[in-house]
C-alpha cells in the first residue's frame, strides 16, 4: 500500500499529524510520499526529518499512490480533488479545520482509518463534478463544490440571464449566481439559501445570490443538463470563482457553460458512518429538545 500526503501548511497541527501517519506507516507496512509543497513545513521541524526523495510533484504523487490522505479542511479536500483529477485515486480527508463536511475523520481516528484502508475495509463514494467552459476560450475548469458567477470588483449588481439546455430559465439583477453539485450544497449554496442535497443525487442546484427580484428562486435540475449564463449589461465584466480557489474573469459577450464532468472524484468513506451521521455531527442536529423532560 502506498499513500500520498497533501495538507494545509497553515495548520499548526499538520507536522505532528503527518509524523503520526508516517509512524503508522511503519507499523502497517505502508509506503508514503508527500506533496512537494510540504517540504517547507518540515524543513524547520527539529528532531524529525523526511528524506527529500519522499517529496514529489502532483503528477508523481498521483502516479505513486493508491490513496491520497488530505490533512486540513474542505479547502484542502478541494485542492486534493484537483491534484487527483481523473486518475480515480480515492481521497481520505482528515479534518484539521473547523466544519469539514468533506473530511471523513478526525486526527484521533487516523490509526483506525489506516487499519481499515490496509485491510480494504472501506467504501468509496463517487462525487459528481462540474465542468466549466467560457465561450471562445479553450480552458476547461472542474469543480467539486460549485462555480460562482458574480460582479467581479464592481459594487453594482450584475444582471444575468440563465438558460438550461438552451431553454430560457430566468433573468435577474443581483449579487450573482451559484451552480452547485450535491457535494457543494452544504457550502456557499447553503449559506445563500439553497437546500441540502444528498451527494449521490443526480442533480445540480442553481442558486441566485441576493437576487433583486421575487422571481429568481432556487432551481434543482438534472445533472445531465447544460447551463449557460450570460451578462445582460454589455459594459459589465463578470467573474467566475471555482471551488472558492480558482478565479477567472470573462466579458459580457461571452457565455459561461456549466455541465457534468466526464469523470468523478472518489472519496474514502468509513463503513460505520453515513452521510446523515455527518449532517447531524456538523450541523449539530439531534433530538427535539422540546421532547426532553425537565427535572
Amino acid at each position: 500500500m502506498k499513500i500520498g500526503i497533501v495538507g494545509n501548511s497553515s495548520k499548526d497541527q499538520l507536522p505532528q499529524s503527518v509524523k503520526t501517519l508516517i509512524d503508522l506507516g511503519k507499523k502497517y507496512s505502508v509506503e508514503y510520499y508527500l506533496h512537494r509543497d510540504l517540504d517547507k513545513v518540515f524543513t524547520a521541524l527539529k528532531g524529525f526529518s523526511i528524506p527529500q526523495d519522499r517529496f514529489v510533484d502532483s503528477n508523481d504523487l498521483v502516479r505513486s499512490s493508491d490513496v491520497i490522505v488530505a490533512f486540513g479542511g474542505d479547502g484542502t479536500m478541494l485542492s486534493a480533488a484537483r491534484i487527483v483529477g481523473n486518475s480515480g485515486i480515492p481521497i481520505l480527508g482528515i479534518n484539521l479545520g473547523k466544519l469539514g463536511f468533506l473530511a471523513e475523520s478526525l486526527i484521533d481516528e487516523l490509526e483506525s482509518c489506516i487499519d481499515e484502508i490496509t485491510k480494504q475495509k472501506f467504501n468509496v463514494e463517487e462525487r459528481t463534478l462540474l465542468r466549466i467552459t467560457v465561450e471562445g476560450e479553450p480552458t476547461e475548469l472542474s469543480a467539486l463544490n460549485e462555480v460562482v458567477i458574480d460582479k467581479s470588483a464592481s459594487s453594482r449588481v450584475i444582471r444575468l440571464s440563465v438558460y438550461v439546455n438552451d431553454d430560457y430559465l430566468v433573468s435577474f439583477p443581483g449579487d450573482g449566481l451559484i451552480i452547485s453539485t450535491p457535494t457543494g450544497s452544504t457550502g456557499y449554496a447553503l449559506a445563500a439559501g439553497a437546500p441540502i442535497v444528498v451527494p449521490t443525487t443526480n442533480a445540480f442546484v442553481i442558486q441566485p445570490i441576493s437576487a433583486h427580484s421575487l422571481n429568481a428562486r432556487t432551481v434543482i435540475i438534472p445533472d445531465s443538463s447544460i447551463v449557460s449564463i450570460i451578462i445582460d449589461d454589455e459594459k459589465q465584466e463578470g467573474r467566475m470563482t471555482v471551488d472558492g480557489q480558482l478565479v477567472r474573469n470573462f466579458k459580457p459577450t461571452q457565455k459561461v457553460f456549466v455541465q457534468k464532468e466526464n469523470y468523478t472524484v472518489k472519496l474514502v468513506k468509513r463503513k460505520d458512518r453515513s452521510y446523515y451521521d455527518t449532517l447531524r455531527a456538523k450541523l449539530l442536529w439531534g433530538s427535539d429538545v422540546r421532547s426532553v423532560k425537565r427535572k
